[in-house]
């Protein structure tokens, strides 16, 4: 069964277009317990949101997970169990999605980007994944 995500990131530090350049990505460092735990349920061709954080705060682009989860190589306590994915840039939205009318949108209310603005990567139900992509296209 294919899964719906959302990774978040800040654009200077890994945004979308460094995953596209490079093509495939690690997508590694998350230090939360609840987004560790959601990495280890990615499975390989789930589909994945790329959002960026910081000033601008909207839905640039997609990704699909193209391995799934392996112990993170820069992690320094293993006994954490801290995963890295890999990910491959699957091209921009047409426009982007801003967090402004994710939020202005009561379709959105439980969806976890609104209820825990702080967790780096989260599901995505597959009605509120298909709306953000038609949100996308005008």
């Amino acid at each position: 069964m294919k899964n719906y995500w959302l990774v978040k990131s800040e654009p200077e530090e890994y945004g979308y277009d460094h995953l596209k350049q490079d093509g495939t990505g690690r997508w590694d460092g998350v230090r939360n317990y609840q987004a560790r735990n959601f990495m280890k349920e990615m499975n390989k061709g789930d589909e994945v949101l790329f959002y960026h954080s910081g000033r601008r705060r909207e839905i640039v682009g997609l990704a699909e997970v193209v391995k799934e989860a392996y112990a993170d190589p820069g992690a320094e306590d293993e006994g954490k169990g801290w995963v890295a994915v890999d990910l491959k840039a699957a091209g921009r939205l047409e426009a982007c999605v801003s967090l402004d009318t994710i939020k202005g949108d009561p379709a959105f209310e439980e969806f976890l980007l609104v209820k825990q603005p702080r967790l780096s990567v989260m599901p995505v139900e597959k009605a509120l994944f298909e709306k953000i992509i038609a949100m996308s296209k005008g």
